[in-house]
């Protein structure tokens, strides 16, 4: 193999690919800013610091939306300047693994596979991976073996439950639960309990932070518009007050998990019985939100110490490791 091969988990909020010439992944955020129409004026993190920040000019978006490419340009420029980032504009053909949701279409499906071959990387090799069981292998989870794996990756937009054996899925779901609703019920609740509007950062900040302000007993402190006198304020939020808010989103996650299970094979839920459920994605941090589930069905929740980037990890493994080749396909010329 190559050593310019890349393994790249395109998530709605961050991008994550993984070097193997490096051996190490970079995260960056999956935005793009354009000038007037046509500029790239910034990327990744550098458009996120502008978010809700810039001026009517100045357009800042998610190339990605609920898992599936919705701005295939920009998404394919983004991709070709990270990509150009790692190889130091160093023009050589390299090879691609591509994480992907398994409940898409199959145009969508081949939209994952064109985009990298449209961005003008040379690549050379483009092959595809379930999510999932990318997942799986970040956990550390063997997932060729004849065992019934349960992985809950709770994303920004969408959260995938997917039911694992022998290196395939035998079920899975995707639900559009996740830490954007997470943010806008928060936005929502400041808004009618404390009549303070704030930014979609800011709730995402205050959602992320709300952890560390459990161990020290303090409230969240935020800045806002108030809407009564429309002027710019700094306010403490009570930290329970936006817990409360968070059940019925962690309810509706809650109750696909169950669907999921009731429609798992008996002999493959005695396995998730004896193992728990593999709880990982950027939002499965949430305060109090492994344990609502663990609640909820009466199993043990395994919450990954790299929840963010367990799945470019799993492409990792597949890359360095022959054994998981086989976990990779290509659908260049036909179906999977």
């Amino acid at each position: 193999m190559s050593a310019n091969t890349f393994g790249i988990d395109l998530g709605t909020s961050n991008i994550k690919i993984y070097d193997l010439n490096a051996d190490g992944v970079i995260v960056e955020k999956n935005m793009i800013a354009v000038k007037d129409k046509t500029h790239v004026f910034a990327y990744g993190n550098s458009a996120y610091d502008m978010y809700e920040k810039a001026p009517g000019n100045i357009k800042i978006s998610y190339p990605l939306a609920n898992g599936v490419i919705a701005d295939i340009n920009h998404m394919e420029t983004l991709v070709r300047l990270f990509i150009n980032a790692q190889m130091k504009n160093q023009s050589k053909p390299i090879d691609v693994y591509v994480a992907i949701p398994h409940d898409v279409t199959e145009v969508e499906r081949k939209a994952f596979r064109d985009l990298i071959r449209d961005s003008n990387v040379r690549a050379r090799d483009i092959m595809l991976v379930e999510k999932a069981v990318a997942d799986g292998l970040g956990m550390d989870i063997d997932v060729l073996n004849a065992q019934g794996v349960l992985v809950v990756d709770i994303g920004f937009e969408t959260t995938e439950i997917s039911v694992l054996s022998l290196g395939g899925i035998v079920i899975s779901k995707l639900i559009k639960i996740a830490g954007r609703k997470f943010d806008e019920t928060i936005r929502s609740t400041v808004r009618k309990e404390l009549s303070l509007i704030i930014g979609e950062k800011t709730a995402e900040n205050l959602r992320i932070s709300l952890r560390n302000l459990e161990k020290t007993g303090e409230d969240a402190l935020v800045y806002g518009r108030d809407i009564v006198t429309g002027l710019p304020v700094e306010r403490k939020i009570p930290t329970h007050l936006i817990d409360m808010a968070l059940i019925d989103d962690f309810d509706q996650i809650l109750d696909d998990i169950k669907a999921t299970l009731e429609r798992t094979p008996p002999e493959l839920a005695a396995d998730i019985y004896k193992h728990g459920i593999y709880l990982t994605g950027g939002a499965s941090q949430t305060r109090h939100l492994a344990q609502h589930i663990s609640d909820g069905v009466n199993l043990n929740v395994n919450l990954s110490e790299i929840p963010v980037v367990s799945v470019s990890m799993g492409l990792a493994r597949i890359i360095r490791e022959s054994n998981y080749r086989t976990l990779a396909y290509d659908i260049e010329g036909g179906g999977k």
